[in-house]
């Protein structure tokens, strides 16, 4: 059975890299300074404590404005997690999500968080579930890092961080009454 095999490894391989994270943490310092090797790590936190692994984060360079972060969330844990909130130095933020109105796809705020079902994944991505940074106080240029933090709904946080790449692709607007302009065009994947 393929699937099982690759979602043991998958399992295994999380694990792995929240067993690193543990014994990075433990040797870094206060979990509250951004500065530490833990708020760095791309694939982050323990299936026991519930909290997600991030795979592959990365932002939209931009300029001004609004831009939004990217990745896969992890959930080896046997209890759905939530994200109720996420924050970044750069901007105020916002969960979205894309939705169809009125014939058009439309990004609007996600009411209820982010849900990342027991033992799954889910994709923050172009086109659907993203965190959107509101209005960006610098440019944020390809390469810059950025630091987040994660608020889940039983008001435990997590902080990662992802490198800004540029990239182009579907236009994306905003649902009647949100958002000051619309979002430049974006793709399914960064450029390198």
């Amino acid at each position: 059975m393929p699937s099982t095999t690759s979602g043991r490894f998958l399992r295994r391989a999380a694990l792995i890299g929240a067993a690193l994270l543990a014994v990075t943490v433990a040797g870094c310092g206060s979990a509250d300074d951004s500065t530490t090797p833990a708020a760095t790590t791309s694939a982050s936190a323990s299936a026991a404590a519930g909290v997600l692994g991030v795979v592959d984060p990365w932002v939209k360079a931009a300029d001004k404005g609004m831009t939004a972060a990217f990745g896969t969330l992890v959930n080896d844990g046997d209890a759905d997690v939530t994200i109720t909130g996420a924050a970044t130095e750069v901007s105020p933020m916002e969960l979205h999500e894309m939705t169809m109105q009125d014939g058009k796809m439309v990004m609007q705020p996600k009411q209820g968080g982010i849900v990342v079902k027991a033992h799954s994944r889910a994709t923050l991505e172009p086109g659907g579930d993203h965190l959107m940074l509101m209005n960006i106080a610098r440019p944020v240029k390809a390469g810059d890092e950025l630091s987040f933090t994660l608020t889940f709904a039983d008001g435990r946080t997590q902080t990662f961080s992802a490198v800004a790449k540029p990239f182009t692709g579907a236009q994306e607007t905003y649902a009647p009454g949100h958002g000051d302009s619309p979002m430049p065009e974006m793709s399914t994947s960064p450029t390198a």
